[in-house]
């Protein structure tokens, strides 16, 4: 670790190999993983499908520059396309370069018009390039960068009459995440996205729905507007749509792609061959059978923290949707579960000093969130006062 960049609070595990719902490290232990990658290896560690795919694509080429038509990236578009709503996909390497473009193309879009401005929200979290940054709703992640970028606005999550207030002839989007996960898995309430796109629409607003944690059958739909029932103009993906390999994916609504035109936007490596063979594979793997066990696995697993909720008063809330749950406490003890999980070979992983996260591959059963739960009561019992050490 002595030449590597120290931006990273490593957990003490050196990975030997990966498996299904299961991490070895270079000992030999193994350790249940309830964090996917953050939300990336949505389908287990090495699926057969997607390693199937990887190593034919590895097979033909791994790089031929995006000058050239890549089949799986046509089939990859088609088939987004078909499952989201009708426009054009641009592939990238990472979700900050999926909600980049959204931004840029925001920009494009309003140029000549001084139409620019982005309501975005406080506890948001968009990415780590300087525009995404600067969009991002929370001021620990700015520490450091400032003078951020102009042009963005953040109004209160959850909060319609916020959104209205920032509204300004030089508005032209809003960027939101149907359930805010680095900020603490807070959902979005269904009235108030309802209530965005209706806004939207009245002030010609583009509305960009943030999936890159929610997408992909976390939330227990393909996507979470589906289950919101709320469309976007614009929609960006990352972690698990390349299937474990670095992948991002901005869908621009139909007639949009008329505001870019050769030279507009390009990524040498966006949409690399292996990565989209590997996505392709995830997508097509995600189908209703496994979607509604991600419901009926997501339910339980809610269900049955609920139940700690009464022995443990430091509990404060249990939120989440499908398979991307936290729990929030009165005191800042969650680095202590995930550290007295990880003692038990459990890997959890916490988004906040007083959050803790799950975000499990679908692989799982109930008799692992049984595991899990019961050992976070184990860790709870350990402090009957709440307080980690």
């Amino acid at each position: 670790m002595r030449n590597i960049l120290p931006v990273y609070k490593k957990v003490h595990i050196t990975v030997a190999r990966a498996q299904g719902k299961y991490i070895w490290d270079i000992s030999g232990r193994k350790y249940l993983d309830f964090i996917s990658g953050i939300s990336v290896n949505v389908l287990g560690h090495r699926p057969s499908a997607v390693v199937k795919a990887v190593r034919e694509q590895l097979g033909k080429y791994m790089h031929v520059s995006n000058l050239y038509t890549d089949m799986n990236q046509e089939k990859y578009a088609d088939l987004l396309i078909k499952k989201t709503f009708p426009g054009k996909v641009f592939f990238s390497n990472s979700g900050t370069e999926a909600n980049e473009l959204a931004i840029k193309f925001v920009r494009k879009a309003g140029e000549g018009r001084n139409k620019f401005r982005i309501i975005s929200f406080s506890g948001s979290f968009h990415g780590r390039s300087m525009s995404t940054l600067s969009a991002t709703g929370q001021k620990k992640f700015h520490e450091g960068f400032r003078p951020l970028l102009t042009g963005f606005d953040f109004a209160k999550f959850n909060d319609i009459s916020s959104v209205e207030k920032l509204i300004s002839p030089r508005t032209a989007a809003v960027l939101v995440e149907p359930v805010q996960g680095e900020g603490g898995i807070y959902p979005a309430e269904r009235t108030f996205l309802r209530d965005l796109k209706k806004l939207c629409v009245k002030h010609k607003l583009f509305l960009i729905f943030d999936e890159i944690q929610t997408g992909f059958g976390r939330t227990g739909s393909l996507f979470a507007f589906q289950k919101y029932g709320v469309s976007p103009h614009i929609l960006t993906l990352a972690k698990a749509a390349g299937g474990g390999l670095p992948l991002g994916v901005t869908v621009l609504g139909e007639g949009l792609e008329k505001h870019f035109t050769y030279g507009s936007h390009g990524s040498t490596f966006g949409g690399n061959p292996l990565s989209v063979a590997a996505g392709l594979a995830t997508l097509r793997s995600i189908d209703a059978k496994m979607l509604k066990r991600i419901n009926a696995l997501g339910n339980y697993f809610m269900a049955s923290l609920s139940k700690l909720s009464s022995r443990f008063p430091v509990i404060r809330q249990i939120r989440g949707e499908g398979l991307m749950i936290g729990v929030e406490f009165k005191k800042p003890i969650a680095g202590g579960a995930v550290a007295y999980s990880f003692k038990k070979g459990i890997l959890v992983n916490a988004c906040k000093e007083n959050i803790l996260r799950f975000l499990p591959s679908y692989v799982i059963d109930r008799s692992d969130i049984d595991l899990v739960v019961s050992e976070l009561a184990g860790f709870l019992d350990e402090k009957p006062d709440g307080v980690g050490k």
